[in-house]
């Protein structure tokens, strides 16, 4: 158990942390991260981490693939969280 909330401790801050670099390389003109990272690292279980770095950056909130996405991604990983939980 331990093991598994530390990986989702760490994809969540890089998840977070991508989108705020992101957001600083788009200000200052730099070589910028590609979409199709960002919305991996919310695939990869930092769905809340890019949510919430969406957010506080104000980073791609007016992009359809990231406004519907990332929350549907989200949904994606609580179900399947749930499902793993109650399968046992």
């Amino acid at each position: 158990m331990g093991d598994c909330f530390l990986y989702f401790l760490a994809v969540n801050l890089l998840a977070f942390c991508l989108f705020g670099l992101d957001k600083w390389k788009a200000i200052h003109g730099r070589w910028r991260i590609s979409e199709k990272t960002l919305l991996l690292s919310a695939l990869s279980g930092g769905f809340l981490g890019a949510f919430l770095g969406m957010h506080y950056f104000h980073h791609k909130t007016r992009h359809k693939k990231f406004v519907y996405g990332v929350p549907a991604i989200g949904t994606l990983e609580i179900a399947a969280s749930l499902f793993a939980i109650l399968a046992g």
